[in-house]
């Protein structure tokens, strides 16, 4: 179906002298390209990682017609924004019948790039269905499951690093200045259609995701329930319950209805705009590695993450690293990019230890979108 419509560890000096560096590396091509084709079919926090390339590659050649090839969900969060002129949907399955329906609906069409930036072999199968004459993935040692069999350049070797970094690579491999900007703030409709979830009020709003898509990612609900009423005590803040609504969601939130005498506001929905809203006019946000999480971070609302299954020089929040907890090292521990999860370490995080963030993050003031 077609619809049209770097990182937290880096200093700003870095981000000013890797956009000075841009035009020593523009070795590859103009930026007059007509029609650009980008692959990151999921998961939600990889698809807000991709923003800042679309962003920054309309900047850099407004002229262009830029086509995302993306999965249903993922889609419902960006499928307004200003710099992507048409959407191809992927159903996962059955996947040979949308493999067959994506390459009839581009038979005819011809392409000036493709970013392969989505390396599963599925994505790559669906890729292969845009003809282009630069088709651009990652190196070799990165384009995991033979991505690199349907790509014709390659980006330079480097390194495993964040997700955000690994994306930027392919603006720097371009010669495209870098706009820092992920453009998927709530829009005026959505304004009129969710205010009446979050009433005005003089508390601060705490919005909090309990549960992940993967149980070791977890805090425990116990945790969160003593944290909420210490939030509620010694700040008087309003809490919010954000999210999806599968079942560990619907578990976590009758938990804290049990355990917590003012239990949080439950606004858990399939709805991700609704989540961007929520989001966009919460305080602070706390949260384990979860695609709210990312989502957050790009709305720039200050966000406590919750980091100790997986890796946060991979995946943690490329803004407010100041507001992370992070239980993957243990103190001074010298770990990079490439580690792989760590089991029983989202147990280390203490109650203290957020709710000093949580204070922190109230006196952080929000970020541009």
């Amino acid at each position: 179906m077609t619809i049209r419509g770097r990182s937290s560890f880096k200093t700003i000096e870095d981000e000013i002298a890797v956009q000075a560096r841009a035009p020593e590396v523009r070795k590859s091509g103009s930026l007059d390209w007509k029609r650009i084709a980008v692959v990151r079919m999921s998961a939600i926090g990889d698809v807000v990682h991709v923003l800042p390339i679309v962003r920054s590659i309309k900047a850099a050649a407004p002229t262009s017609h830029i086509t995302w090839l993306i999965q249903p969900t993922p889609h419902e969060l960006v499928r307004n924004h200003p710099d992507v002129d048409e959407f191809i949907l992927f159903e996962r399955k059955p996947l040979l019948a949308n493999l067959r329906r994506v390459r009839r609906e581009l038979h005819d069409r011809e392409f000036d790039l493709v970013l392969g930036l989505h390396t599963s072999l599925k994505a790559s199968l669906a890729a292969s269905a845009f003809r282009a004459r630069r088709r651009i993935g990652f190196d070799r040692a990165r384009a995991v499951e033979l991505n690199w069999l349907f790509t014709n350049e390659r980006i330079p070797a480097r390194p495993r690093g964040h997700m955000q970094d690994e994306a930027i690579e392919f603006l720097d491999y371009l010669g495209v200045p870098i706009h820092l900007e992920w453009g998927i703030g709530s829009t005026q409709l959505e304004n009129a259609r969710y205010g009446s979830l979050l009433p005005p009020a003089e508390a601060p709003t705490v919005a909090m995701v309990v549960a992940s898509s993967h149980p070791a990612k977890n805090w425990p609900v116990e945790r969160y329930a003593q944290l909420g009423e210490r939030l509620q005590e010694e700040l008087g803040a309003r809490l919010i319950l954000v999210g999806g609504r599968t079942p560990a969601e619907l578990n976590a939130a009758e938990r804290l209805q049990q355990l917590m005498q003012i239990p949080p506001l439950d606004l858990g929905a399939w709805d991700l705009r609704r989540l961007v809203y929520l989001l966009e006019n919460s305080d602070v946000l706390v949260s384990p590695d979860s695609g709210p999480l990312h989502i957050g971070v790009a709305l720039g609302t200050p966000s406590v993450s919750l980091m100790g299954y997986t890796n946060p020089r991979r995946v943690g929040p490329y803004r407010f690293r100041e507001l992370m907890v992070d239980a993957f090292s243990d103190g001074g521990e010298a770990y990079d990019a490439s580690e792989r999860p760590r089991r029983d370490r989202m147990e280390r995080i203490t109650v203290e230890e957020v709710f000093e963030k949580v204070t922190h993050a109230l006196r952080t003031p929000k970020l541009p979108t």
